[in-house]
């Protein structure tokens, strides 16, 4: 009753029930209504469980691998924190300052190379450490197994090593066997199983060699300017190493000594680039995952308009006892959002599990230890993105049934509504849709790209959206086939109630994923072993020594006369200030910012570097005296805030030299030529040692048996020099780039499946509408071919529309991220991308066909006593 009886006899109206009680209601009716259980929600829930898993798993395994380098970083490190040098080695006065505050371990590592008795050379990492205190923590492991000083120790004057088994293998060498490295001969006695620092020292381009330092210094390669590094790691009193001691030490070196150009790290962040690239991969996983995520919330909107579609006459029962159509909608929204709970649980309870699997699958295979636990922080962003994704999906065909009336629900079977919802729940969309874009640009680690994969995701729904609605047009308008089965199958591209927004719009996004990711992979493939190679010099000669500079010149004029030679200056510096202001408290675009991290090699040069370009300001006179210069990449200057004027101080071999921006430079760095960042006017580092780089070219490209008489030639002659062949190099930025293309297809498998599933869920979705279709053209004489033949030439339609579309967006969705993200040029690939194509014209087919043969076994009788 709306009414009660006052005193007296007057009609006085009833309390309106407070929220308590309407919210309790609602939840009651919705919780009732879902005890039929989950029929004809499982690609709803698979959409969400997968999305959601392979965001809370990506975060969680990244968050373990962090956790692992941050729990072993004293480990990695090999001490509580490290101060590195390049080029020179620690002054007394410099030990004393260390040796003052803790115990002091060191290792020299460099690039060199070693040479058989036959004449044979190999790139190698040679690591150089004190037998005596190394490792200052965790252990080395060599087979056979051996102590410091039986590895080590010099016999018969020959010092001792420990290599890399792919030195053995490259070589054809076994234990006992003995190379030269510069002018010191060493014996291998062991192969080098492990070593508790190598992760520190990043991706190198040849095997690990471990010799002591003795040895190395016999062998020459410390000559003034070579570009050997000198860390020293320090093992802090128990007092002085938590993390306000690591501090308090850092802070130290800054102070007391200013002008060392030390670099100093803590076990806190004992790889840091490392631990970069874990949380750019993890990101760029995370938005494919939240990509796979969208396209499943594609099916999301295809389960709730079937939901509603089957829950028309409770809808209409409802409202015919009084409910509100806010009421309906309430308890609608209520049970959709539990089902996407329970979906965000499964995804959230694989998420949570994933770092187990990896640690007991691929741990041993890792760089870095693992350590899996349950991340709280990675589930509830997964369950996050879950719930708004749903939530985004489900507003608008919930919102619809607010203002239908009770007769229009009973006969949307025959004369469905096409309105839209109200505008609060247009709004409500919005807002949904609004935090779900915020939360993944606001939660990434690079949030330019996040903008710019949201804005693109966002663009690709208008664009598929338009794509639907044309077609449907298109398909309204054409002239009428005279083939049966075309007309049938056009016809159903744009009745009312057509699959056609549904299905372009989840093959499309799931397309365009695979296209853009797929020609991502192969233009850098083929740049790395086509296109760069072709331009790219044959060597690159490291540490040729500036007093033997014209005899190296003359020695590769007479054996490889007709190539070309470019030889420059190199030393290595770090940057210290910008414009004044300390490195740390420059705020760097992420682009740039590497430039800032760690030392940068640079040169000085009378003339501009060839392959580049002044784009702004000019370049010093050929004879400049004055104060010094330099001249920077523009585009990384820009990412920095420099201009022309502007101040940069860099440390090299313990001096600070500050230099005014002179000009700035447009740089090909994809021709693997010699550039630099940095370039300085001559008289900046007048009377300071320094090596040279020299670049060979042969003409006409590679020749690898040639390439092979050169190196042996320059490594009898110039034992000091380091030569490094650009195609080793290449296949060594090869294999990673292939183990991060099989992580990046596995993650692009899940946006397959994910768009597989809203594909079969478009097509459930339209099924029963399907069947009366075939019931009623069944009974007006179509046989079971002929429906065959109409349903399968509508899906390949759509199909072929939607790929045609996919390979476009995702072409260019590659091309912007490979010219303005990754700056490479951009190549097209005709192969993936038609490969893809084809495969989703063939799934949705497929898919059509397994629906539509169920279809076509309906039996008319039960349908036509309903119509």
């Amino acid at each position: 009753m709306s009414d009660t009886i006052a005193p007296g006899g007057a009609r006085a109206a009833a309390p309106a029930p407070d929220a308590v009680s309407t919210l309790a209601v609602t939840l009651r009716f919705a919780l009732r209504n879902l005890r039929g259980g989950v029929r004809g929600f499982g690609v709803f829930l698979a959409c969400i469980a997968l999305g959601v898993a392979s965001i809370a798993g990506v975060g969680s395994v990244a968050r373990s691998l962090s956790d692992g380098l941050a729990s072993q970083g004293r480990l990695i490190l090999g001490g509580d924190v490290a101060a590195s040098l390049l080029q020179r080695e620690a002054t007394p006065e410099e030990l004393a300052f260390l040796r003052a505050r803790g115990q002091v371990s060191s290792v020299a590592t460099l690039r060199s190379m070693v040479r058989t008795a036959d004449a044979r050379t190999a790139l190698v990492e040679p690591k150089a450490v004190d037998p005596a205190a190394y490792p200052a923590i965790g252990s080395l492991a060599v087979e056979p197994p051996l102590s410091n000083d039986q590895l080590f120790a010099p016999r018969d004057g020959v010092w001792g090593a420990a290599a890399d088994q792919t030195l053995f293998s490259r070589l054809d060498l076994k234990p006992g066997d003995r190379v030269k490295i510069g002018e010191a001969e060493v014996e291998l006695r062991a192969v080098l199983l492990s070593e508790p620092d190598k992760l520190v020292a990043g991706i190198g381009f040849g095997p690990r060699l471990l010799l002591s330092q003795d040895a190395l210094r016999a062998s020459g390669l410390l000559a003034p300017g070579s570009l050997v590094r000198w860390t020293y790691r320090l093992t802090l009193p128990p007092g002085e190493a938590d993390d306000a001691g690591l501090a308090r030490f850092i802070e130290a070196v800054r102070v007391g000594l200013p002008d060392s150009g030390f670099e100093t790290r803590s076990r806190v962040n004992a790889a840091p680039q490392f631990q970069r690239n874990i949380e750019r991969f993890a990101q760029f996983l995370t938005l494919v995952g939240l990509a796979a995520l969208v396209v499943g919330g594609v099916g999301v909107a295809n389960a709730v308009s079937a939901y509603v579609e089957r829950r028309r006459a409770s809808m209409a029962t409802l409202k015919s006892l009084g409910a509100t159509g806010g009421r309906v909608f309430a308890i609608s929204l209520v049970e959709i959002m539990v089902l996407a709970a329970l979906g965000t649980l499964i995804g959230l309870a694989v998420g949570a599990a994933l770092p187990y699997v990896a640690s007991a699958t691929a741990g041993a295979l890792l760089p870095t230890p693992i350590e899996p636990h349950v991340y709280l922080r990675e589930l509830a962003q997964g369950a996050l993105y879950g719930l708004l994704t749903a939530l985004s999906f489900a507003l608008w065909p919930l919102g619809r049934a607010h203002d239908v009336p009770v007769s229009a629900l009973f006969r949307d079977q025959v004369d469905p509504d096409s309105h839209g919802p109200r505008w609060r729940y247009r709004i409500m969309v919005g807002l949904a849709v609004a935090a779900l874009a915020g939360s993944a640009v606001w939660l990434s680690f690079d949030r330019r790209i996040a903008l710019a994969a949201v804005i693109g995701t966002a663009g690709s729904f208008v664009l598929l959206r338009l794509v639907a609605v044309s077609l449907m047009a298109l398909a309204a308008r054409v002239p009428r086939p005279r083939r049966t089965e075309l007309r049938m199958a056009v016809a159903n591209i744009h009745r009312p109630g057509a699959l056609t927004p549904s299905l372009v719009l989840s093959l499309g996004l799931g397309v365009t994923l695979l296209v853009t990711l797929a020609l991502i992979d192969s233009t850098i493939r083929s740049q790395l072993e086509r296109s760069i190679p072709a331009r790219a010099p044959s060597f690159f000669f490291l540490d040729v020594p500036s007093g033997e500079a014209q005899r190296f010149d003359a020695f590769l004029a007479r054996e490889a006369p007709d190539a070309k030679l470019e030889r420059v200056p190199m030393m290595r510096g770090r940057v210290t200030a910008l414009k004044g202001v300390p490195v740390a408290e420059v705020k760097a675009a992420e682009n740039a910012a590497w430039v800032l991290e760690g030392d940068r090699g640079i040169t000085f040069s009378a003339t501009p570097p060839e392959g580049s370009t002044v784009v702004e300001g000019a370049w010093w006179p050929a004879d400049y005296a004055g104060k010094p210069l330099v001249s920077f990449d523009a585009e990384l200057a820009h990412g920095l805030g420099l201009g022309i004027g502007d101040a940069v101080t860099v440390n090299v071999l313990g001096r600070n030299i500050t230099a005014t921006v002179a000009n700035l430079r447009r740089v090909e760095w994809q021709t693997l030529g010699i550039n630099f960042v940095m370039v300085f006017s001559p008289n900046s580092f007048a009377g300071a040692p320094h090596t040279n780089l020299a670049t060979l070219a042969f003409p006409g490209g590679q020749d690898a048996a040639r390439e092979g008489r050169l190196a042996g030639a320059a490594g009898r002659e110039f034992p000091n020099v380091t030569t490094v062949r650009v195609k080793d190099a290449l296949d060594a930025i090869n294999e990673v780039v292939a183990q991060l293309a099989v992580a990046i297809r596995g993650a692009s498998s899940v946006a397959l499946v994910a768009a597989v599933l809203v594909l079969g869920g478009a097509l459930a979705a339209g099924h029963r509408s399907r069947v009366y279709d075939a019931v009623v053209l069944k009974t007006l004489g179509a046989t079971r071919m002929r429906l065959l033949a109409a349903f399968l030439l509508e899906y390949g339609l759509l199909g072929l529309a939607s790929a045609v579309f996919g390979a476009l967006a995702g072409a260019g969705a590659a091309w912007w991220v490979l010219t303005r993200v990754m700056r490479l040029g951009f190549e097209w690939h005709f192969a993936g991308p038609l490969a893809i194509a084809v495969s989703a014209i063939a799934v949705t087919i497929v898919l059509g066909l397994v629906g539509t043969w169920r279809i076509l076994g309906q039996k008319p009788a039960p349908y036509l006593r309903n119509l």
